[in-house]
């Protein structure tokens, strides 16, 4: 991230550092921070005119990572206020919530997640105040309780067999034969179009598409709509791929295109015989099948919350607002009495568990609207029943962590990060940025009002090669039904 800005500044002639952008990002947080704290009157009072606020908490960590907390208003979607916590213990939330409630009132209701240390904490601070749970977090928590244990199985064991490693080492060796011949890739894409081969590129065709079967497989790790594990379930496809691959070379063996020879189809054999340990693994197989079983349950749950929808292309984006509450408690009721008339109810103590869960938040998961007044008289507020504009921001914030350093753990970005940087959020509001600005033109002249000498002090107290899949291969292996794609290819050929 750094280092794009150091290059688009030094394209217009202004050379500067890393190191130097660093420092004035966080320069620029400290100053909007110290700017939000002496607008907190304002603020408030842009809360009051909507009838107040409703205050959604969440947090984010990994590792030894210290939780970064953000309270947010689900009204306005403003960021009231941040902090980051050794741990989400009740003990370290408190005062955080005394803080929010000093500068801007009891709030209209609260919305959070399970955690012990938030409920407690809710319970001292904001006792007898309307109280709901995250749908997206409860229903998370839940398909972690059916099948985490399942999915860590499938997980462990796939890397105690180095599967992905040698399916990678097989098509880094067809890659290098591949590449000598750039217009093998075409030829196999313009097969799949016409369902037919040329006979100019038979011989090279079964090469080709065993490199893009072992790539269609290695792709499964990456499928899911963004949500992240319980609603997608990278392993489990990933596993399933491999089954499909393993079930694709088998028929493929003797496909020979050019008679009989079997060398035609000796990289299929190959990678049968390199899936064959693997899949014969009775634990990994038997945990995939609890697994999907319990997933089926999971899902009829998740689709009468309408939480996460699978078949919707905003991914977190999705506020899940256009769907009554009352008609979400109806349909979960529906799904409740169809469990516990299941036979599969019988079967998992897992099941009994997800009902008491269900049971036992009730209450919190479905609220009616809240009637407030306002300046322009009573309005009804229906509470946002997920966290999600939070979850947008940290997923961003470990995306772009993520991006900048090559690394999957985002735990020292977030060691690194001010605890107020969730407020940048903020100055996509338009009232928020006129209440900020206090009459002036620009953040650089808002900016320039405040005491450097408090900048500093907050400055300082926040101090205290694997080869790429080429894109055409990106592209066939997009292909619906791809695995039977190349069969009836094949099979189709042999009729010629």
């Amino acid at each position: 991230m750094e280092e794009d800005i150091c290059k688009g500044l030094n394209k217009r002639g202004i050379p500067i550092s890393v190191r130097e952008v660093s420092y004035l990002a966080k320069k620029f947080i400290v100053n909007l921070a110290i700017a939000h704290k002496e607008s907190v009157g304002e603020i408030s009072e842009l809360l009051s005119s909507r009838g107040g606020y409703i205050l959604h908490l969440d947090g984010t960590c990994e590792g030894g990572s210290p939780h970064l907390m953000c309270g947010m208003d689900g009204i306005s979607k403003i960021v009231l206020d941040n902090i980051k916590l050794p741990s989400e213990k009740s003990e370290k939330i408190i005062p955080f919530l005394k803080r929010i409630k000093n500068a801007f009132g009891i709030p209209l209701a609260l919305v959070h997640d399970m955690g012990s240390g938030i409920l407690q904490s809710i319970e001292t601070v904001f006792k007898g105040i309307a109280d709901f749970i995250c749908h997206y977090h409860f229903l998370r928590d839940i398909g972690k309780d059916l099948f985490e244990e399942e999915n860590d199985i499938v997980r462990k064991r796939l890397r105690h067999h180095g599967i992905q490693a040698l399916l990678l080492k097989k098509a880094n060796q067809l890659k290098k034969k591949i590449d000598c011949d750039t217009g093998m890739i075409n030829s196999v894409t313009k097969s799949l179009e016409n369902n037919r081969i040329e006979p100019a590129d038979i011989e090279q065709t079964p090469l080709v598409v065993a490199y893009v079967l072992i790539q269609w497989a290695l792709d499964g790790k990456k499928q899911g709509n963004g949500y992240g594990f319980p609603f997608d379930q990278p392993y489990l496809s990933f596993y399933q791929r491999l089954q499909t691959l393993h079930e694709v070379c088998e028929e493929l063996q003797p496909m020979q295109l050019q008679g009989s020879f079997w060398r035609d189809n000796k990289h299929f054999y190959k990678i049968y015989f390199l899936l064959e340990k693997t899949l014969r693994d009775k634990k990994m197989h038997a945990a995939a099948m609890d697994m999907q079983e319990k997933i089926i349950v999971f899902e009829e749950l998740r689709e009468a919350m309408r939480i996460a929808d699978p078949t919707d292309k905003q991914g977190l984006n999705d506020s899940s607002e256009d769907v009554d509450i009352k008609t979400i408690e109806k349909e979960v009721k529906i799904f409740r009495h169809w469990l516990t008339n299941h036979e599969t109810y019988l079967k998992h103590k897992n099941y009994q568990k997800m009902i008491k869960q269900i049971d036992k938040y009730w209450k919190k998961l479905f609220s009616d609207p809240i009637i407030v007044e306002t300046r322009n008289g009573k309005i009804a507020i229906q509470p946002q029943r997920t966290n999600n504009i939070l979850e947008r921001f940290f997923r961003g914030l470990k995306r772009d962590s993520r991006k900048k350093s090559g690394s999957i753990s985002v735990g020292k970005t977030l060691k690194a990060m001010l605890a107020d940087a969730p407020l940048v959020k903020n100055l996509e509001n338009p009232q928020y940025l006129k209440i900020i600005l206090n009459g002036k033109a620009s953040l650089e002249e808002r900016f320039a009002e405040i005491d450097t000498k408090i900048v500093r002090e907050e400055l300082k107290k926040s101090q205290e090669d694997l080869q790429k899949v080429p894109k055409k291969i990106r592209t066939i292996i997009k292909i619906p039904e791809l695995p039977k794609a190349f069969i009836n290819l094949f099979a189709g050929q042999l009729k010629i």
